[in-house]
């Protein structure tokens, strides 16, 4: 079971993924948070913006990036909707964020264990804690809709 400030966070990242949506984006939302307060958002957007790193994590790490002065987030807590993929995990060890807490697994394209687990790699100079599976559920619903209304 989750702390109870996860759950809160995790449907803040829900609401971000909704607004991808929205935008005709895959339904992917992050947030970053530092001592309790949230201190940068994301949300998908490699179509809007094309990029093809415009993932909704990396959206939350540049964002936390200026707000904090600093490429190193140490102390933060990462909420995502969607297991990070290889980029996203990657760039989570280099920017030191200690914890990532992930909804819907990705069989596909995970990061976090579902295809490798990134956080694990042998000599990493930087260990993330990762917990997932909060809200899975809603996340994996939303991911689900999104593709059915896609892919008829």
């Amino acid at each position: 079971m989750p702390p109870p400030g996860d759950l809160d966070y995790m449907l803040r990242a829900l609401e971000l993924a909704r607004e991808a949506q929205a935008a005709g984006e895959v339904p992917v939302g992050a947030v970053l948070v530092r001592d309790a307060a949230v201190i940068a958002t994301g949300a998908n957007r490699p179509i809007g913006a094309c990029d093809p790193t415009a993932h909704a994590e990396i959206e939350a790490l540049r964002a936390g990036a200026r707000a904090l002065g600093s490429y190193r987030l140490n102390e933060t807590t990462l909420y995502v909707t969607l297991e990070p993929c290889l980029m996203c995990a990657a760039a989570l060890v280099h920017a030191r964020v200690r914890r990532v807490v992930f909804g819907a697994f990705d069989p596909q394209a995970g990061g976090a264990g579902s295809l490798i687990d990134v956080f694990k790699l042998a000599g990493l100079n930087h260990r993330v804690d990762v917990f997932g599976g909060v809200l899975a559920a809603e996340c994996g619903t939303l991911l689900r809709d999104f593709f059915e209304q896609r892919r008829p």
